[in-house]
């Protein structure tokens, strides 16, 4: 009965031991077919195996102490008792030991997505900027020479915008068509950071239709939407209900067209017109907004062109006025001026079509607007300006950022990153600086700080918007409080969901990185070496 006893015993020891070689996570881990994604969660799950093991080791003690209290075991029984318990020992040390060899070595290892990123984030090391003097001549020589024309070329965009939003409400019939508002002025040429030639300057045209109808926007704004940062917009009826079209339900003039339709007056071969909400819908269709849109700049350039000595084209039919002068000395001037809803009583705008960026567009639906922040942008960098030193660097930053992107898109294609997104940096960091940070003298430092931060970004995968959810945003830019309160809207969401874009769009980056100084003493006028310090990134 004791030798029972003793071989049951040693037959626990040996279901203790193989337990714990089978269960450890770092020998089989085939049953967790990836490991943790970082450091914390790995020692937690050794922590968690060790605990387990040492509290059968406890059982076991328990279980020698009964054994021992009975009578006296054989020589033999007990040597061999010795040699298993040795062995089981050596076989937890030698456990113990792979364990410790694994943290400090190797073993460690991650996905291949965060191998890549640990190469990538070394990879600026020894990359450096021009020093001060020569990022000041640079600025001097550059910037400021590519936009010595913007406030002219402003001038005059706003004086023929004007002129022909005009000719166009004249072409419209007032009781039942799209009734369209004054032009808004944004983007870049109006916050005064436009570097990129030709200079562009972006307007949007909010429309809205005839009483008794109105739009119903329903923005969305949170990462579990379908369409993150989109809206759909629909049309109701004077009884607040969505309305579809109402020529079969209220008698029309013979000339008079429904709200949804076209303004042209031809019907077509099957008697229907056509509509600007989406196909068996009462939403608006982008896209129908669109040809809309382009057809009535049409009508309005023929009835006031014989006053204009240029020629007015379409620059390209992706969008809806992107518009190109071209006067008879062969100077050429192109503008953009978009349609779009306004949400209830705010400064957010519904665009149906990014100008700049048309691509973006085709990822949604043709319903799914963009909620546009621009007009609460330009507001934020008005009265924060206020509040920098006089000749502060922050829209300098900008640039320079933007003149060393636009440069690298030229050289390797375009990727996922945009100049919303490296706006979107500057004006995190604006909030996150004191005022005094930003003195012309620190042109250096903060360029460095807003690479550092996008590079941040980017390995983290993660660029929240700065309107959405921001509870830093100031009370000024007094934003609808819905979108304030919001939850953060990550702007680098498709790096997430799309690999291949990911890798190309880090690539670019950090090749950008490499090529700034070249590109800048290149576009700078050469001057002889002061023995300046560089600037590491």
């Amino acid at each position: 009965m004791f030798r029972t006893t003793m071989q049951s015993g040693i037959f626990k020891v040996f279901l203790v031991v193989i337990t714990g070689i089978v269960n450890h996570p770092l020998l089989f881990p085939k049953d967790n077919a990836t490991l943790p994604a970082t450091d914390e969660h790995l020692l937690e799950k050794m922590r968690e195996h060790e605990e387990n093991l040492r509290i059968q080791q406890l059982q076991l003690e328990q279980l020698m102490t009964n054994v021992e209290s009975q009578e006296e075991e054989p020589r033999t029984d007990i040597e061999a008792w010795d040699f298993w318990s040795a062995l089981s020992m050596a076989i937890f040390l030698l456990i113990e030991i792979w364990r410790q060899d694994f943290q400090d070595g190797n073993g460690q290892e991650q996905g291949k997505e965060e191998d890549d990123l640990h190469c990538l984030g070394n990879s600026w090391q020894g990359v450096s900027l021009p020093n001060k003097t020569m990022l000041a001549i640079f600025y001097d020589q550059y910037i400021r020479g590519a936009t010595h024309d913007a406030a002219r070329t402003r001038e005059f965009v706003e004086g023929f915008a004007d002129d022909l939003l005009e000719a166009l409400r004249s072409v419209c019939n007032r009781d039942a068509d799209m009734e369209v508002e004054d032009s808004v002025c944004v983007g870049s040429m109006y916050e005064n950071w436009r570097v990129n030639k030709p200079l562009v300057c972006d307007l949007i045209v909010p429309f809205a239709p005839p009483e008794p109808y109105q739009f119903k926007c329903q923005p969305w704004v949170t990462e579990q939407s379908i369409f993150p940062g989109y809206g759909t917009i629909q049309v109701y009826g004077p009884d607040d209900e969505a309305a579809g079209c109402v020529c079969g339900k209220t008698k029309l003039g013979e000339d008079m067209l429904c709200l949804l339709h076209s303004q042209d007056t031809k019907r077509n071969v099957d008697g229907e017109l056509d509509l600007l909400c989406s196909k068996n819908s009462n939403y608006l269709s982008t896209n129908r907004v669109m040809k809309w849109f382009q057809t009535s700049v049409t009508k309005a350039w023929s009835k006031i062109s014989h006053k204009y000595e240029f020629d007015l084209t379409f620059s390209h039919l992706n969008a809806p006025g992107a518009l190109r002068v071209k006067f008879k000395s062969g100077k050429v001037i192109s503008f953009n001026i978009t349609p779009v809803v306004q949400y209830e009583d705010s400064d957010l705008y519904l665009i149906s079509h990014f100008p700049n960026t048309p691509e973006i567009q085709a990822e949604s639906s043709n319903v799914h607007w963009i909620l546009s922040f621009a007009v609460y942008e330009r507001r934020f960098l008005k009265e924060m300006a206020k509040y920098l030193p006089e000749n502060s660097c922050h829209l300098s930053c900008l640039q320079i950022m933007t003149f060393l992107y636009s440069k690298q898109c030229h050289i390797s294609g375009p990727s996922g990153l945009t100049t919303y997104h490296l706006k979107t940096v500057l004006l995190h960091l604006l909030l996150s600086r004191p005022s005094s940070d930003w003195s012309v003298v620190m042109l250096e430092e903060r360029l460095r700080d807003m690479f550092k931060s996008l590079e941040k970004c980017l390995l983290e995968k993660k660029l929240n918007h700065f309107m959405v959810g921001n509870a830093k945003l100031p009370n000024f830019v007094n934003l609808p409080e819905s979108f304030h309160l919001a939850e953060p809207l990550n702007l680098f969401r498709s790096f997430v969901l799309n690999r291949d874009l990911y890798q190309k769009t880090m690539t670019m980056f950090y090749e950008m990185l490499k090529n700034a100084r070249v590109l800048i003493n290149e576009y700078s006028v050469h001057i002889p070496a002061t023995g300046g310090n560089k600037s590491s990134l």
